[in-house]
């Protein structure tokens, strides 16, 4: 890697712009641990603030997100200094372009996304979730982030209960 002059952070980015496996793989490789590969994933961010995922969101890299999204301790919700978005509004951003034929096989990117716990809550500096931001024809779409974001409300509400505790002791019954 060091051949070639460019620096980890250049190669991570690069890789995300153009959906190149291989030059993430082999820069993976070369890093010593898990937590050396989440510094350099969590802290690699271009000129204007967007991080890798959102490099790799907003191109369309699949391949290269389903990668990054394997690595321990990423972190799958940064936000951009420019619009402050995360990489699932910049993957909105990304299906909105193509055409109404392409949109269902984009879409796994946003799955991809969803999948790793991005939260499609998270509101950008226009206040818009990602499912703002989506073409109003695309219903798919729109459902998979309604899903998404009904989940992630009722996980958050979701009390988990001991199976040793009964609840109150005794019966509405007993108390006669």
């Amino acid at each position: 890697m060091g051949d070639e002059g460019a620096s980890p952070r250049e190669v991570v980015l690069e890789a995300c712009r153009r959906n190149n496996t291989s030059l993430l793989t082999e820069l993976l490789g070369s890093l010593k641990t898990p937590h050396d590969i989440a510094n350099l994933l969590n802290n690699a961010k271009d000129g204007v603030g967007n991080h890798c995922l959102h490099i790799a969101a907003s191109y369309g890299s699949y391949e290269v997100l389903d990668i990054l999204l394997d690595q321990e301790n990423l972190e799958v919700d940064p936000i951009d200094h420019l619009e402050r978005e995360t990489p699932l509004h910049k993957t909105i951003r990304f299906i909105n372009t193509l055409s109404p034929s392409q949109w269902e096989s984009a879409s796994t990117i946003a799955d991809l996304l969803i999948d790793a716990g991005a939260d499609p809550r998270i509101r950008n500096k226009a206040k818009l979730k990602p499912i703002d931001l989506v073409d109003p024809r695309n219903k798919d779409l729109r459902e998979a982030l309604q899903k998404a974001e009904y989940s992630m409300t009722v996980g958050d509400d979701v009390v988990l209960l001991d199976p040793k505790d009964e609840g109150p002791t005794g019966s509405a019954s007993d108390s006669e």
